[in-house]
């Protein structure tokens, strides 16, 4: 008897002392199908999500085009059920879920140029450079179809080009871009760009162009030693900076006395047409292939008339500033 009421004491006390204690108690003498096995949920999604990145890595170790589809395709799935988790596995597969993105955006949009169908290769261009406005093969592709839409006589993409061209360049030139894709190189990049900019800024702005021309020939690129490269930088003198200094000289100084202001624009004025004349003497003596021949003899004439507004009327001299004038410093 005092066993009993001892023991009914001590169930008492710790009923009071902690109320749960009785339910669980009770709970683990009938325990759920849940209490009995807890971690069932989880182990089976655990068990799910190994089974779908297994797939995904089975079809991305194999190089196929096919099996790489079939891995993006995965990975899809893969990301629509755990896409959330912030784990090794879920970042490999959001890395090449976003890399074949991008590598199936660009082949589009170079199938598109090299099909020559550049209304297409913006459409497809456009979305890309809204959600990567730095994407520099997208700038890369849109800037070659917008200048060979505009070369076969359609001006409707120019304005867009020009945007893309301007872009491309500032991000080479903040030193963005390792990669030159769709370019060899990144000079040949900077000599395209800078020289396309030029070619589509000649008449709206022939002194923005001229700067253009000018970098392009400063590049480490074929426009070094392209004598049609030089030809467009000296037609951008003068129809630029040359025409303009010119014009506002005329204004100033036309009817007045010499002056040391009047001196020094004077000379300003001669400066610019040197550059040109050292332009157009390049272009002839870079003009020595077959087909250049044509080019050589109309950019010669020219430098002839040019050269002779400088220097009295006379020719002497010419001749001898072709043969010496590439081992010379471009004159900026």
């Amino acid at each position: 008897m005092q066993i009993s009421t001892r023991l009914f004491l001590i169930f008492a006390t710790t009923t009071l002392l902690f109320p749960g204690f009785s339910a669980s108690v009770s709970a683990q003498r009938n325990p759920t199908p849940a209490q009995r096995n807890p971690t069932m949920t989880e182990q089976q999604r655990d068990s799910e999500k190994e089974a779908y990145y297994v797939k995904f890595l089975d079809h991305k170790r194999l190089a196929t085009g096919e099996e790489q589809r079939l891995a993006y395709e995965a990975a899809q799935r893969y990301l629509e059920r755990f896409g959330g988790d912030n784990d090794a596995n879920a970042h490999a597969v959001q890395k090449f879920v976003k890399e074949y993105q991008k590598f199936t955006h660009e082949y589009d949009i170079y199938e598109a140029y090299s099909a020559k169908n550049y209304v297409k290769t913006f459409e497809i261009g456009r979305p890309i450079l809204q959600k990567e406005p730095e994407n520099f093969y997208v700038l890369g592709v849109l800037t070659e179809a917008g200048y060979e839409n505009a070369i076969a006589g359609n001006a409707t993409l120019n304005a867009e080009t020009i945007g893309y061209t301007r872009k491309a360049i500032q991000l080479l030139d903040d030193g963005k871009v390792t990669k030159p894709d769709p370019f060899k190189s990144l000079d040949i990049a900077r000599g395209f760009l800078n020289s396309t900019l030029g070619w589509f800024l000649k008449d709206q702005s022939p002194i923005e162009a001229a700067g253009a021309f000018l970098k392009a020939i400063q590049s480490d690129s074929p426009y070094r030693t392209d004598p049609l490269s030089y030809h467009r930088l000296e037609i951008a003198i003068l129809k630029g900076e040359f025409a303009q200094v010119s014009a506002e000289y005329n204004e100033k100084y036309g009817a007045k006395e010499p002056s040391p202001e009047q001196k020094a624009m004077f000379e300003r004025v001669n400066h610019l047409g040197e550059r040109a004349i050292d332009a157009y003497a390049r272009a002839v003596a870079l003009s020595t292939t077959p087909q250049q021949q044509d080019l050589k003899t109309k950019i010669l004439a020219q430098l002839t008339t040019l050269y002779k507004n400088f220097h009295n009327n006379s020719d002497a001299g010419l001749n001898e500033l072709i043969a010496s004038v590439l081992s010379k410093p471009l004159p900026l």
